[in-house]
């Protein structure tokens, strides 16, 4: 076993060995913890902010691109927005751990228990926010984790982890070993992490590209479950019905951030409208601040190429001609990760159509694809969005995703006693 795999491994037998601390707290309990972290973002703000100057100081001297700069980057504004969205969580309900399902011959009943999964790895790019949104989410879910970042914000990391939620759950009564980070930098730590099936059974994959594909594949190798989420990229389909300043506001809004997947990336226009409409498109695009450059037919790259992931043209959104709703549908997804796509019409009839033909994983009828997204689609923290066309969590994968299912048969008279 190489340094790595031995810190990695160690971190999981030191969640696993603390996880029953999560699992049998009440409720109350870990909503004290996750409104903790809240007040801790503000006690440690100073902490926080220095380590992750240096960690931008150090991106930024490498070269760093700017979509990417801007998704590590902290500020006071995200601190308090990162404690208004833990305070949210620990306002939720949490999912009822036992429910009953139907009544049974003999007098029995059968209940569907949730129980938690134990330990499960995060591994995720470098945005410092990332690590208080998974770990409030495994904390809410009374599971213990193991997180992983990229090695441009561990210092950042690092500080929230120590400064924000190991006190936070140790002032709530919980075992703060619960939650570990992997403070080792390097590829080959995120390759340990999905590589511990006995102690960790489930990895979240947020990031994008061939990286993530790769340890989805690894895990899958060394039998490890992941959520993963290798690829984005939003798409909107202008119809013949569209209203002129709604098209050009989702343009807008679809493009407030570049580093993030559910950004617009590829912008489908009915031919009817091309010359109509696409020559202001672009002249729109190249007149932002970054400037936004448009790739038109012929086109030298595949239709669904993501640009987020093009350190050097990720300011470039490609546009496309199309005959219709249903084969905009069809691009979205065939040529696309199938993350979210969008229409913009005022014909319910081509809305309808669009929307039945489309199977990604957000659907969206005059709305940017950027709703794509937990806290704003469901106001709860995700730990990824998970997009794989099988059965089971798809979308924003939050709390409420991150438990097992298990049937219990149970006397009917003794049923309420369990509960």
């Amino acid at each position: 076993m190489t340094d790595v795999q031995s810190v990695v491994a160690e971190a999981a037998r030191a969640a696993r060995a603390a996880a029953g601390s999560l699992a049998a707290a009440p409720a109350k309990t870990i909503d004290e913890a996750l409104r903790g972290m809240a007040r801790r973002l503000d006690v440690a703000r100073d902490a926080v902010l220095a380590a992750n100057r240096a960690d931008q100081a150090a991106a930024e001297e490498s070269g760093m691109s700017g979509g990417l700069l801007d998704r590590l980057r902290l500020d006071e504004a995200r601190l308090a927005a990162m404690a208004d969205q833990l305070n949210i969580l620990a306002d939720v309900e949490p999912e009822p751990a036992r429910r009953t399902i139907r009544r049974l011959d003999g007098g029995l009943v059968l209940q569907e228990w949730r129980r938690p999964v134990g330990v499960i790895g995060a591994n995720y790019e470098a945005r410092p926010n990332v690590t208080v949104d998974v770990a409030s989410q495994l904390v809410k879910s009374q599971n213990g984790g193991v997180l992983r970042t990229g090695s441009a914000a561990l210092a950042s990391a690092i500080a929230l982890m120590d400064e924000v939620v190991a006190p936070a759950l140790t002032e709530a009564g919980l075992d703060a070993a619960a939650i570990q980070l992997v403070r080792a930098k390097g590829r080959g730590s995120a390759e340990a992490l999905v590589a511990q099936p006995g102690l960790i059974p489930l990895v979240i994959l947020r990031g994008s590209g061939e990286s993530t594909r790769s340890l989805a594949e690894k895990a899958a190798l060394n039998g490890v479950r992941t959520l993963a989420h290798a690829d984005g990229g939003g798409v909107l389909y202008l119809d013949t019905a569209a209203d002129r300043d709604k098209a050009f506001a989702l343009i807008d809004a679809g493009l407030d951030r570049l580093g993030v997947c559910n950004r617009l990336n590829l912008l489908l226009v009915h031919a009817s409208l091309w010359d109509g409409i696409v020559p202001g498109v672009v002249a729109g695009l190249a007149g932002r601040s970054p400037s936004i450059a448009a790739s038109l037919p012929p086109h030298d790259h595949p239709l669904g190429y993501e640009w987020a992931l093009d350190a050097d043209r990720e300011a470039t959104v490609t546009i496309a001609p199309v005959d219709g709703p249903l084969h905009a549908a069809r691009v979205a997804n065939e040529e696309t990760s199938g993350l979210a796509a969008g229409i913009v019409t005022e014909d319910g009839a081509a809305a309808r159509e669009f929307l039945a033909a489309y199977a990604g994983t957000g659907a969206f009828w005059n709305a940017t694809t950027r709703l794509l997204d937990g806290f704003k689609l469901l106001s709860v923290p995700e730990t990824g969005i998970n997009i794989d066309r099988v059965p089971g969590p798809r979308g924003p994968v939050t709390f409420r995703d991150l438990s097992l299912r298990q049937y219990a048969v149970l006397p009917a008279e003794h049923a309420a006693a369990l509960a």
